[in-house]
């Protein structure tokens, strides 16, 4: 087997261009689909094939990579796909799904033979365009040697956590994952939503908590997104990340266990998408915590 692949990549948004883009540079050959072309159109400066529709995009594709905007919509362009086809095809499905459709798109890959992974990226913009993802993947070991190259090409590490893709694990853990994301994202917006109701200087509230246990990175990095004015182009939307949010809620809901910080989440990245702020960075969520949508002025 060559590390060398066709390799197909369905969704070009955010995440998915990026990977086109640094598989394309690792020097595989990359066929790629987005619904709206124009978003696939720039890839082709990279030396991507811009494919018509999802059947032409998987013609020949040693590895099919998809990354669309959830569970449904995966299944969807797959089974426009599925003409073209060939059993035996890696399918690397990193779109975050859900636990309920997770179980949908293994039954689909195996309906058509398709060796089928399980295989969530943790990372937004940035980390994607860098190569640097966290890819956590699933499925079975004795074909890890056909996807590998192509998990290295868009990440820096991969964590394996089971041998049975459809069983969910690698999703089950994105979730996990992805609560602590947006929990954080949420209580950053709403710390400066705070200080600017009670006329406090964050950069107050960044000194008292410098270098001590209550401090992180990320807590610094969306809050200067905010302040900074600078949530456009999105790290992560506000549109996706309210998905997201709602997948975590509902993975509780079906496993006994009330998340109340989730749905609260939800909510606030729901309002803020309203508000006009879907497209923008999903600390923008900070906006719900105002009637008008807007900062209101000093």
């Amino acid at each position: 087997m060559t590390d060398k692949l066709t390799v197909s990549v369905l969704g070009t948004g955010i995440m998915g261009a990026a990977m086109a883009r640094n598989l394309a540079k690792a020097g595989h050959s990359v066929r790629a689909w987005n619904r709206s072309r124009d978003k696939a159109e720039p890839l082709a400066a990279d030396g991507v094939y811009i494919a018509e529709n999802p059947a032409d995009a998987v013609e020949g594709a040693d590895v099919v990579l998809t990354m669309l905007y959830d569970g449904p919509a995966a299944l969807d362009v797959m089974r426009q796909a599925a003409p073209a086809l060939r059993p035996g095809t890696a399918w690397v499905q990193s779109t975050t799904a859900g636990l309920l459709a997770i179980a949908d798109l293994a039954a689909f890959a195996h309906e058509h033979e398709l060796v089928f992974y399980d295989a969530p990226v943790l990372g937004t913009r940035q980390p994607a365009e860098a190569g640097q993802l966290l890819v956590i993947a699933a499925g079975p070991s004795v074909h890890r040697d056909e996807v590998t190259p192509v998990l290295d090409a868009v990440g820096a590490r991969t964590v394996w956590t089971g041998e049975d893709g459809a069983a969910g694990s690698a999703t089950r853990l994105k979730l996990v994952a992805n609560s602590w994301v947006i929990a954080t994202t949420a209580a950053a917006g709403e710390v400066l939503a705070l200080a600017q109701a009670l006329g406090v200087d964050p950069q107050s509230f960044f000194d008292a908590i410098g270098g001590g246990p209550l401090d992180m990175p990320y807590l610094r990095a969306k809050s200067a997104l905010i302040l900074n004015e600078q949530l456009s182009p999105a790290q992560f939307a506000v549109a996706t990340a309210a998905k997201d949010a709602r997948l975590i809620v509902e993975a509780g809901e079906q496993n006994g266990v009330r998340l109340d910080v989730a749905a609260a989440s939800a909510d606030r990245l729901e309002r803020a998408a309203a508000q006009g702020h879907a497209d923008e960075d999903m600390a923008a969520a900070y906006f719900a915590s105002f009637d008008s949508g807007e900062k209101p002025s000093a």
